[in-house]
C-alpha cells in the first residue's frame, strides 16, 4: 500500500513539475551563445556563405544545444528546487560563461577555454546523475547510473583533443561530442523505463524556441537600422514581422493546445527533432538580414531561405506528429498541399527575378497557411 501511495505521490509531483526561476536564468545565459552562433551565417564571400562558415555554424551550435539539453533532461527526470541542485546549476552557469566567451570562428585562439567550458558543463551534469542514483530505486536508479557513468566516455574522448593539433584536434573533440549525443539513443532501453515529463520538456524547449525567435526580431531591427526608411524597407519589415508572428502562432499553439502532454516516452523525438528546428530558425533569422541587404547571389539566396523553411517544416511536422492527439494529426493531403505551396513559390522565384519583399512575403504566406492548418 505504501509503495502505491509513494508512486502516486511521485507521479503527481512529476505531473505538476514546472520550470523554475533558476532554469529561466540558466536559459538567459544561452542567449549570447545562440546569438554568436547565428552571426556566423552572416559571413558572405562572393555572393554566398562559404561552406567553411556553414560548417562552423553547425559545429558551434551543436555543443551549445547539447550542453543545454543535458542539464534540462537531468532537471526533467531528477531535478528538485533544493539547495544542492541550485548549487550545481549555479556552478554550471560559470562554465556556460566560459564556453560562450570562447565561441568564435577563430576556434584555435580560444580552444582551451571552450573545452574547459564545455567539458565542465557536461561533467557537472554527469556528477549530478551519479549523486542522485544513490537515492533512487528500480528503473530510475538504473537510468541515473547509466547516464552518469557513460557520459564520461564522451568527455574523455573530447579532452584527448588537447594532445593533437590542426584538424585532428577538432575531429577528436567532435568525436567525443558525437559519442555523448549517441549514448542516450544506445541506452534507450534504460530511458524508456524512466520516462520524461512531457509537459516540462516541451515547456523547456518552448522557452529555447523563444530565444531563437528573438534572433529573428533582432534581424528586423537590423533591417530597419540599415535602411533609410523607404517604403520597400518598411514593407519588408512589416511582412517579416507577420512571418515571425505566424511562426510563433504555429509553434506555440501546437505546444499549448494540440499535443498530448500525458504521453510517456524517452522524449528523444522532442530532443533530437528540436536540434533541426533550432538550426532552421537560426538560418531563417540570418536569411532575413541577408535577403534585405542583397549580399547573396539570387539563386543561392533562394536555395538558402527556402531550404531553411523546408527544414523547419519537416522538423516541426516530425516532432509534433507523434505527440499530437490522434484525431488532430496532419494527413498526407495537408503535407502535400504545404510542400506544393512552397514548391510553387520557389519555382516562380527561380524563373523570375523578384524583389526581396515579394520573396519574404511568400515565406510569410507559407507560415500563415502552415499556422492555420496546424492550429
Amino acid at each position: 500500500m505504501n509503495k502505491h501511495v509513494s508512486g502516486f505521490q511521485q507521479n503527481e509531483a512529476s505531473a505538476d513539475k514546472k520550470v523554475t526561476w533558476l532554469e529561466l536564468f540558466y536559459d538567459l545565459l544561452f542567449v549570447a551563445a545562440v546569438s554568436k552562433a547565428s552571426h556566423v551565417l552572416l559571413h558572405v564571400e562572393n555572393g554566398s556563405i562559404p561552406v567553411e562558415y556553414l560548417t562552423k555554424f553547425i559545429l558551434i551550435f551543436v555543443p551549445i544545444w547539447w550542453a543545454w539539453v543535458g542539464q534540462s533532461l537531468f532537471v526533467n527526470r531528477f531535478g528538485q528546487d533544493i539547495l544542492s541542485h541550485r548549487i550545481f546549476l549555479i556552478l554550471q552557469l560559470f562554465f556556460v560563461l566560459i564556453m560562450t566567451a570562447s565561441l568564435s570562428v577563430d576556434f584555435d585562439q580560444y580552444y582551451v577555454s571552450f573545452l574547459i567550458g564545455y567539458v565542465g558543463l557536461r561533467a557537472m551534469t554527469a556528477i549530478q546523475y551519479l549523486a542522485v542514483h544513490k537515492k533512487e530505486e528500480a528503473h530510475r536508479k538504473s537510468t541515473a547510473r547509466y547516464l552518469g557513468s557513460r557520459f564520461w566516455i564522451g568527455m574523455v574522448i573530447s579532452s584527448l583533443s588537447l594532445f593533437f593539433d590542426s584538424w585532428i584536434r577538432y575531429a577528436v573533440l567532435y568525436a567525443g561530442i558525437a559519442v555523448d549525443i549517441l549514448l542516450p539513443l544506445i541506452g534507450r532501453q534504460y530511458l524508456v523505463k524512466s520516462p520524461i515529463n512531457t509537459h516540462h520538456l516541451l515547456e523547456r524547449f518552448s522557452l529555447f524556441t523563444l530565444i531563437l525567435l528573438g534572433e529573428s526580431v533582432i534581424s528586423i531591427l537590423a533591417v530597419l537600422q540599415s535602411s533609410q526608411w523607404m517604403w520597400q524597407s518598411i514593407l519588408f519589415a512589416s511582412l517579416t514581422f507577420i512571418l515571425i508572428i505566424a511562426m510563433w502562432w504555429q509553434y506555440f499553439d501546437n505546444v499549448e493546445k494540440k499535443v498530448n502532454k500525458t504521453i510517456e516516452t524517452a522524449g528523444q523525438t522532442i530532443i533530437y527533432g528540436h536540434l533541426f528546428i533550432f538550426l532552421s530558425m537560426c538560418m531563417i533569422a540570418a536569411s532575413i538580414q541577408l535577403l534585405f541587404l542583397n549580399q547573396l547571389n539570387y539563386s543561392f539566396m533562394l536555395f538558402f531561405i527556402f531550404g531553411s523553411v523546408l527544414l523547419y517544416f519537416f522538423s516541426t511536422s516530425l516532432v509534433f506528429h507523434k505527440f499530437r492527439h490522434i484525431h488532430q494529426r496532419l494527413g498526407i493531403s495537408h503535407l502535400a498541399f504545404l510542400l506544393g505551396l512552397l514548391g510553387v513559390f520557389f519555382t516562380v522565384d527561380l524563373f523570375f527575378l523578384l524583389p526581396n519583399y515579394i520573396i519574404i512575403g511568400e515565406v510569410m504566406v507559407f507560415f500563415v497557411v502552415y499556422a492555420k492548418l496546424t492550429t
